[in-house]
């Protein structure tokens, strides 16, 4: 689980994050949800630690991430797997090699060890044989399908998903939102999910943050989200022609 306790960001004179209190919890798909510029990445960055908060404070199963000295954080971070807006595969490296590169930065295992982890993440990401592909040669499913086995190869207790289904078509995103939330049940991990994307939302969000002016406005689910007397989230569930249409 992690907790994240009266937390306050600010830029300059911008407010971004006013007292968000609220928890992911273990084993589920926990969504941010909200318009640009309700700071629902701030929070996730503030979580992943590439953002520190001027008040409050994160909590990782009951460490305190916020008040650990860096040197200290190192251990927390190495407990987590992110999935990157778009992917962020590296070029220049096979889909073996971006697999296999946190198991470079953090583990001891021999490159034996290390190169059948990925194949075991890359199978149950349902793609086998593809190891000596560049990124390229890649569809955009498979690349994000790719950036997952990468984001679970040194098998994460936490994992951070930044819009996971951008510049993808509707098929192709259940597919995926479907992936991420079979692994998050299959290995119990915390997965915190940034979307704007209300499939998604309809489909996995069995716990939803609402932020809205950097505040947590709303907590539900998929099932108690469409049936909100909440102005602001309607504003926000309802404002798609599909979505008005299941009113």
């Amino acid at each position: 689980m992690i907790e994240v306790k009266n937390l306050y960001k600010s830029f300059g004179d911008n407010m971004v994050l006013k007292d968000v209190n609220t928890s992911f919890e273990k084993g589920k798909t926990n969504l941010i949800i909200g318009q640009s510029g309700s700071g629902k990445t701030v929070l996730m960055k503030n979580c992943i630690g590439l953002l520190e908060p001027d008040e409050g404070e994160i909590r990782f199963d009951d460490r305190p991430f916020s008040r650990l000295i860096e040197k200290d954080k190192k251990y927390i971070r190495q407990e987590m797997g992110v999935l990157f807006q778009g992917g962020a595969l590296f070029d220049s490296f096979t889909v073996e090699q971006n697999v296999m590169f946190p198991l470079n930065m953090f583990s001891e295992m021999s490159q034996e060890e290390k190169r059948d982890r990925v194949n075991f993440c890359l199978k149950r990401v349902n793609l086998e044989n593809v190891n000596k592909l560049m990124p390229a040669e890649l569809s955009g499913g498979m690349m994000k399908r790719v950036a997952i086995a990468r984001a679970i190869s040194n098998n994460p207790q936490y994992l951070f998903c930044d819009e996971p289904n951008s510049g993808l078509d509707p098929k192709t995103a259940e597919v995926i939102d479907s992936l991420i939330r079979e692994i998050t049940e299959e290995y119990q991990m915390t997965t915190v999910i940034n979307t704007h994307d209300m499939n998604s939302v309809l489909q996995i969000g069995q716990r939803i943050n609402f932020l809205h002016k950097g505040q947590l406005w709303w907590q539900g689910d998929y099932h108690t989200i469409l049936d909100t007397d909440n102005p602001e989230l309607r504003d926000f569930v309802f404002s798609t022609e599909l979505t008005r249409r299941i009113k």
